[in-house]
């Protein structure tokens, strides 16, 4: 993954310092609450929900275990209709597939539609190395963009600010990329919403070229998906000459039967919409043979009025770019897949339901992951792509508190407690794993020593009953020296936890003396 957060300190250290700023708790709190509320009413609205949960696990289960297959699908299908597919195996081949694109258009501007692989991949840096300025378009993405930011959300990238913070950001820097806000500007939402519109119009109209995601590459045609909210995805699919889209290569769905699936789950998961306003999809090229089809239902920052538009031939009208280019992206991605338990994770549709339903997100906010993936998925997500070797991506697993929330609101049904508790022991204990297609033995993270040597203890006790019930009995009988507080490594766990307190006498005991059966076994 990129090394744009590289330096960051480990989760616990950036969280305790995010935790005590109140602004930001406040904006969270209000923000997961509402949104989570509303996904709760839309999806109650499905009587077969979970069919609809089970089936999406079924079909990105299927699928991960023939992605070699569909993947070759996608290639053939996509080139067939006039595209030109590239491979990635990391973010650094990656971005240079992509800079030489963008060079040999001749074009220093392009404009994006939200895309956490380009993130991933830190690919407007690399752009910006290179002389070659990218433009998000997406409100969120603008504003953090604008505000020389990073993103804190998977759905409100900045949703850690609030309308106060964005109206001086608008002032402040919007002149700098381009049109400048409008004298006056409020921190209305229509007010601010119509300033990002006249900034992006202008940009839409002018561009040349333009880099997506996809959410879904529909494998039977070569078809992919773009579902947002604004109408700024439509701009950037359909107005630039060039289009180069950059696609995990867990993203594929082998039929549309499939996709039809997903796009029910989505929406009401992430927007708490029974539909997203915009769902663009394209196969090809604008004067390939391929399909473009979507909605539109009100003003964004992207069309200001949207409008419905069904299926068409490009043949015919040559709408869409002249030029389309997938970059079909791994970095980490087979590495992920396998592990049997791990695998999981490749389901993920980026929904964000997890995050809003996480208590320890809620109070640390997005930055404190040190990843383009926050929250639950991020804490199983990137420490696979990434792997554990920093300091940072080692913490990850450990940033939850196991309540099981995230399982129960994920549209795909990944068991994320399963897998942090999966990646907990690799972190503490090593042993073999899967990096760059290669089986090698990592060892154990540092500052985990204390706990392995309690746990072979523990084991070591749990396996002879004599020493159990010795144990017991010490524990039992000294109870009244126990300090209220853990000495060294433990002193972090009983600083916000009170330890609980020894019975007068065991389980055992207790039951041996009841019950009259003897000796305790």
């Amino acid at each position: 993954m990129s090394g744009t957060y590289l330096g960051m300190p480990s989760f616990p250290r950036a969280a305790a310092e995010a935790a005590r700023d109140s602004t930001l708790r406040g904006n969270l709190r209000h923000a997961t609450h509402t949104i989570r509320d509303k996904r709760a009413k839309a999806v109650a609205e499905l009587a077969d929900w979970p069919r609809l949960r089970a089936a999406a696990a079924a079909i990105k289960d299927r699928t991960l275990r023939h992605l070699d297959h569909y993947l070759v699908q996608v290639e053939a299908a996509v080139t067939a209709a006039g595209g030109t597919v590239h491979w990635a195996a990391d973010a650094a081949e990656a971005n240079r597939i992509v800079t030489a694109l963008v060079r040999a258009t001749g074009e220093t501007e392009v404009l994006k539609v939200k895309s956490m692989t380009t993130q991933e991949i830190g690919l407007n840096e690399a752009l910006g190395h290179a002389g070659i300025t990218a433009c998000e378009t997406d409100l969120a993405e603008l504003i953090v963009q604008l505000g020389e930011d990073r993103p804190s959300h998977i759905l409100v990238p900045a949703i850690h600010r609030n309308r106060a913070e964005i109206r001086d950001i608008f002032r402040a820097r919007m002149a700098d990329w381009g049109r400048p806000a409008p004298d006056g500007l409020t921190d209305r939402p229509a007010e601010l919403a119509e300033a990002a519109r006249l900034h992006l119009r202008e940009k839409f109209l002018r561009a040349k070229v333009a880099i997506s995601g996809a959410n879904f590459m529909v494998a039977e045609t070569g078809t992919l998906v773009v579902v947002e909210s604004e109408g700024n995805g439509r701009m950037c699919l359909t107005l630039p000459e060039t289009l180069i889209s950059v696609v995990g290569i867990e993203k594929v769905v082998p039929t549309w039967r499939d996709l039809g699936v997903f796009l029910q789950l989505l929406p009401r998961s992430a927007t708490a919409e029974r539909m997203n306003p915009y769902t663009s999809m394209w196969t090809g090229t604008g004067t390939g043979t391929g399909v473009g089809a979507g909605t539109g239902t009100g003003p964004g920052t992207g069309a200001r009025a949207g409008t419905v538009a069904g299926a068409r031939t490009r043949a015919g009208d040559g709408d869409g770019p002249r030029t389309f280019h997938l970059v079909l992206l791994d970095n980490g991605r087979t590495d992920t897949l396998a592990d049997t338990v791990g695998r999981q994770a490749l389901r993920c549709i980026r929904c964000s339901a997890c995050l809003n339903v996480c208590p320890v997100y809620e109070r640390a906010g997005g930055h404190a992951y040190g990843s383009p993936y926050p929250g639950p998925i991020g804490a199983i997500l990137t420490p696979q792509l990434r792997g554990t070797d920093s300091e940072l991506d080692a913490s990850l697993p450990f940033a939850s508190s196991l309540c099981g929330a995230c399982y129960e609101v994920c549209p795909v049904a990944i068991d994320i407690p399963e897998v942090l508790v999966h990646l907990r022991e690799r972190v503490a204990e090593g042993g073999a794993v899967t990096r760059g297609g290669r089986k090698v033995v990592i060892r154990p993270a540092r500052g985990h020593a204390a706990e392995r040597a309690a746990m072979r203890a523990a084991r070591w006790t749990l396996d002879h009953p004599a020493a159990l019930r010795t144990a017991q009995r010490v524990a039992c009988r000294t109870r009244r020296l126990h300090p209220r507080r853990l000495p060294g490594p433990g002193r972090a766990w009983t600083d916000t936890r009170a330890l609980p307190e020894v019975p007068a006498e065991s389980f055992r005991d207790w039951w041996a003396r009841t019950r009259g059966q003897g000796r305790p076994g």
